[in-house]
C-alpha cells in the first residue's frame, strides 16, 4: 500500500475526528529518526500518581521565540509536520507568544478522568470539569512549543491542547493536537466548539498552577 494511504489509515485509527488533509502533513519516518538520533528514544512525559488510568505530567518553556514566523521556522528545522489548520491558527493574530520565557507545568488526562461516564462529552463540559479540579486552559503557544519539546512522543499518541479555540479565517474554531500517528511527529488542528462532542477517551493537556501539584491525588467529581 502506498505510504500516504498507510499514514491516513493510522491517523484515523487513532483519532477518527481528524482530517485527512491534516494527516498528509506528517513527517516521514526518516525525518523522525534523523531528528531524534534513534527510533526508540525514551519519553520525557512520565506517568505519575499511581492511578490505573493515564495521568501524565510535563514541564515546558514558553516565550522562546520573538514571533510566530520564528516559531514556524523552528518546527520546520526540527522536521516536525504542521497541518493546514495548525498553520492557519499560528498565523492568526489571536495566536500570541509569551513576552518572556515562562515555565509551565502540564497535566495530560483522558476526558473520562473528569467523571464523564458517557462515550463522548461536550468540549465545554470537559473544560468545566478540568477547571473544577484547579486546572487552567493552556495558552495556544503550548501546542507548537510542546511539539518542539516532545520529540520522543510514542507512536499512536494524540494530545489535545485544552485551550481557547482560535477561529480560522473561515470562522471555524480550532484547537491544537500534538500527535505521532506512526509516520512522524506532527502538530495539527481540530475543529471544535463548546458544543462539539469529544470522545472521553481522548487525552487533553491543561496547565497545572503551582498550588495543584498534587492534582493526581485528587478524585474527579461525580457526574
Amino acid at each position: 500500500m502506498p505510504r500516504i494511504l498507510l499514514l491516513v489509515a493510522a491517523l484515523f485509527a487513532a483519532s477518527p475526528m481528524l482530517y485527512a488533509s491534516e494527516a498528509a502533513a506528517q513527517c516521514a519516518p526518516g525525518d523522525l529518526i534523523k531528528t531524534l538520533g534513534n527510533a526508540r528514544a525514551t519519553s520525557v512525559i512520565a506517568p505519575s500518581g499511581g492511578r490505573k488510568s493515564v495521568v501524565v505530567r510535563k514541564t515546558i518553556t514558553l516565550g522562546n521565540f520573538a514571533n510566530s514566523f520564528a516559531l514556524r521556522n523552528a518546527l520546520d528545522a526540527a522536521g516536525c509536520g504542521v497541518g493546514d489548520l495548525a498553520q492557519e491558527i499560528i498565523a492568526h493574530p489571536a495566536f500570541t507568544l509569551a513576552p518572556t520565557r515562562t515555565v509551565v507545568d502540564l497535566v495530560a488526562v483522558p476526558a473520562a478522568e473528569f467523571g464523564l461516564t458517557a462515550e463522548s462529552a461536550a468540549l465545554g463540559d470537559i473544560y468545566s470539569r478540568a477547571e473544577k479540579l484547579g486546572l487552567s486552559l493552556a495558552p495556544a503557544e503550548v501546542g507548537p512549543e510542546l511539539r518542539l519539546q516532545y520529540l520522543d512522543q510514542p507512536i499512536g499518541e494524540f494530545l489535545h491542547i485544552g485551550m481557547k479555540p482560535i477561529t480560522t479565517w473561515n470562522g471555524d474554531p480550532v484547537i491544537f493536537v500534538v500527535a505521532n500517528g506512526g509516520a512522524g511527529l506532527i502538530l495539527i488542528g481540530q475543529h471544535t466548539s463548546a458544543d462539539t462532542q469529544i470522545p472521553t477517551s481522548q487525552v487533553f493537556l491543561f496547565v497545572r498552577p503551582p498550588d495543584t501539584r498534587e492534582l493526581a491525588k485528587v478524585r474527579a467529581p461525580a457526574r
